[in-house]
């Protein structure tokens, strides 16, 4: 089965044309990067899977069951997603314990398992330690990564992440980058991420989809350039 499979898909604005020929898929267990120059419409194009844009040709198509034949949980990082404001009441443990609720728990007091899949949701963002700040106490960067965490909680089939690792430094990227594909080889999630650190991603993906600017066209219109299969390196997380 396929989470995400894209067919032949083009997506003007107007009459310009920004996408064309675009083609491929992310299964179960797929790490997939994205990857292109500044302008090569890689957000336009999450937008036009997760359905918030209509293709101008072409198909796109998102599983509505997992592997398992439950209803497929999508959990989407958007570029700087972070946008709490000083006067937010929540603490960062509360934020990510949200997530948890999304799950048919409402109003259902989290259990063990509950708690501590937060708990390592905060921890493979570096964060576990600040859990009972204030969300307006944190900077930037930190509002960033707990919202990545949120994600993490929800316990998604599939993630679709637009450069989740910005404001972080190296060593935090290296962990994140192992947990992602920890959650791909060991869970089955399916992982399609927008980045620019494509030399630092090139050992964990296991696919690489580069837009490029297609030769002869308007200087908007990218087309996909390559799907291939990267060479497999197991993690060591646990």
């Amino acid at each position: 089965m396929q989470y995400i499979r894209v067919n032949d898909l083009a997506f003007h604005y107007e009459n310009e044309p920004v996408l064309e020929n675009i083609s491929f898929e992310v299964n179960p267990g797929d790490f997939v990067m994205l990857t292109g120059e500044n302008g090569a419409a890689k957000t336009t194009l999450l937008r036009n899977i997760l359905g918030l844009l209509k293709p101008t040709k072409g198909t796109v198509s998102l599983s509505s069951k997992n592997r398992k034949g439950k209803k497929l949980v999508v959990g989407y990082v958007p570029q700087q997603v972070a946008s709490f404001n000083a006067g937010f009441p929540s603490t960062v443990l509360e934020l990510v314990q949200s997530g948890r609720f999304q799950r048919g728990k409402w109003f259902k007091k989290l259990d063990k398992h509950d708690k501590e899949h937060v708990r390592r949701s905060l921890e493979s963002v570096g964060m576990w330690d600040m859990r009972h700040k204030k969300i307006g106490e944190l900077s930037g960067g930190q509002k960033q990564r707990i919202s990545i965490a949120r994600v993490f909680a929800t316990d998604p089939n599939l993630f679709v992440l637009d450069e989740p690792t910005t404001g972080m430094d190296v060593h935090s990227r290296e962990q994140f980058y192992q947990l992602l594909k920890h959650n791909s080889e060991a869970h089955g999630k399916g992982i399609l991420m927008v980045t620019h650190d494509h030399e630092e991603l090139r050992r964990y993906a296991d696919k690489h989809i580069e837009l490029v600017r297609k030769e002869g066209s308007p200087w908007r219109c990218f087309s996909m350039d390559s799907c291939k299969e990267l060479s497999k390196h197991h993690s060591s997380f646990h």
